[in-house]
């Protein structure tokens, strides 16, 4: 009975995956109002708006919805996913996690010396590795919705960096992002952004 149940509740969990994935080319048709930002094939080509090109689809609509919902504040994309059904976010979600991101370059002097504090951390101010929730390459993990970093704009890294250290931007998991970015310096943000965009 027990196995059977187990079978059941399997069943069901894929069963809501399946029909929780969208349809990539009917979210490249509903595409066309996010192009002027996040570009055709979501490579922004202004580094004040973020690339999305790549992104697990999971993050793309957990962003989506609070930013409908109110938990992530942007007066720009509350505008534009005012009208969206759930539908729709799984759709967009889908194309654009299709996409492939451009790469991101930086210096061989701004790898060397931000490569262990990325790894590491700092144990003397409690800072853990963005590793732990980003990985190594900066990909981030799909079932936890830790978004995908690397080939990012590093200003729009920095941005979001600062948003969470002023608590101007407050719907990471547990407040972990509140929490780490408030422990950093500007020097800080300013050298995991560059090195963080490199990442591939």
């Amino acid at each position: 009975m027990n196995k059977l149940l187990v079978a059941v509740i399997a069943m069901l969990g894929f069963i809501h995956t399946a029909q929780a994935q969208g349809d990539i080319e009917a979210g490249k048709a509903k595409s066309t109002t996010c192009v002027a930002c996040h570009g055709a094939d979501g490579n922004s080509p202004s580094n004040l708006y973020p690339k999305i090109a790549g992104q697990h689809a999971s993050y793309i609509v957990k962003q989506l919805q609070e930013f409908k919902s109110g938990d992530r504040e942007d007066p720009i994309m509350a505008g534009m996913v005012a009208a969206l059904t759930e539908e729709d976010m799984q759709d967009l979600a889908a194309y654009y996690s299709s996409q492939i991101m451009t790469p991101e370059t930086v210096s061989t002097e701004v790898a060397e010396a931000a490569k262990k504090f990325y790894m590491g951390g700092d144990k003397a101010r409690a800072i853990p590795g963005c590793t732990a929730c980003h990985g190594p390459r900066g990909n981030g993990l799909e079932l936890a919705k830790f978004p995908k970093i690397s080939g990012q704009h590093p200003a729009y890294i920095k941005s979001q960096l600062i948003k969470f250290r002023d608590n101007a931007r407050h719907n990471d998991p547990n407040g972990m992002m509140v929490d780490v970015s408030g422990k950093l310096s500007d020097e800080d943000i300013e050298l995991l952004s560059q090195y963080i965009s490199a990442l591939h």
